[in-house]
């Protein structure tokens, strides 16, 4: 029994030891954690992007986006230039230039440029048009049967589907950035800012204008190939291409030619005449001198 009290007596003392001690560590520790966070230094935050960078983001991403939609797509619309040039010999280049304007026409095209030069020793002729471009081959085709000797022809496609696509990319970037700008000029609230956004607003809708020309132009040149002409007369079989008008023409300039010449070294001695005058002179009193001295030597 005495053992029991005394060993109580010991698990009690220890006790009012250790429970102190376990209280005071742990409210040292709750005050240390409180203290840490109470003075620990605020998180920076991140500046909010101005406005000029938001756009630029959202514009990144549409461009992702869109490129990447587009060039992925199953079905894209190619964008292919072609251009045909043909050099042929006609019997008569005036009519010919008729007869290509009325084939372009018929295949639903246009003549762009034509001209002729009527010089009797050498007639030329061009004449440029547009026909679609699926009828480009036709077009090619009807030239060549109407020509008596084609002397050169080439054709060459030049493939602008990636420069399209480009373009098409930024012009939606430029519509998204264009839509923002609106909005900021609704929550505008002084002169300022409205006239800072105006601005911007007003290079974004040229940027956009510029690219919508250049989609047009690449639209038109794929969708209408262009077909140069050079059209020269020819000369049949046996055919003297002797001109006696030609060359009396020539034998007449030549002759004005070498009067031409001949007035101005007269005219070139003309005006120096005084000079020579005053050296022949000289050249005359020298002699005359002369002559009188080896006369005299003779005399004597």
């Amino acid at each position: 029994m005495n053992r029991l009290l005394k060993f109580a007596l010991m698990l009690a003392l220890v006790a009012a030891l250790v429970i102190p001690i376990a209280c005071a560590q742990e409210s040292a520790g709750d005050e240390g954690v409180k203290w840490a966070v109470g003075n620990a230094p605020p998180a920076p935050m991140a500046p909010a992007p101005s406005f000029m960078e938001r756009s630029s983001d959202s514009a990144s991403y549409d461009n992702d986006g869109g490129s990447a939609g587009n060039l992925n797509g199953a079905d894209i619309d190619r964008k292919i230039v072609r251009t045909g040039n043909i050099s042929m010999e006609v019997e008569d280049i005036a009519k010919a230039q008729v007869a290509i304007s009325d084939i372009a026409v018929q295949l639903d095209g246009y003549v762009v440029t034509s001209n002729l030069n009527a010089d009797k020793e050498h007639p030329r002729g061009y004449i440029s048009f547009r026909v679609p471009a699926e009828k480009f081959n036709t077009a090619m085709a009807k030239l060549r049967q109407m020509a008596v000797k084609v002397t050169n022809e080439n054709t060459s496609s030049q493939d602008v589907t990636e420069q399209y696509m480009d373009l098409k990319a930024q012009l939606s970037n430029y519509e998204a950035t264009e839509a923002q700008y609106l909005e900021l000029l609704k929550k505008a609230d002084n002169v300022k800012d409205m006239l800072e956004v105006q601005r911007e607003l007003s290079n974004v809708r040229g940027q956009i204008e510029r690219i919508k020309g250049r989609m047009q132009y690449l639209e038109r040149t794929s969708d209408t190939s262009l077909i140069e002409v050079s059209l020269t007369k020819s000369v049949p079989i046996g055919e003297s291409t002797w001109d006696v008008g030609g060359v009396f023409k020539g034998a007449v300039d030549g002759l004005i030619a070498f009067g031409k010449v001949l007035l101005s070294i007269l005219i070139w001695l003309l005006v120096f005449s005084p000079i020579w005058i005053i050296v022949l002179v000289i050249i005359f009193v020298v002699r005359r001198r002369k002559k009188a001295k080896s006369a005299a030597s003779t005399s004597k």
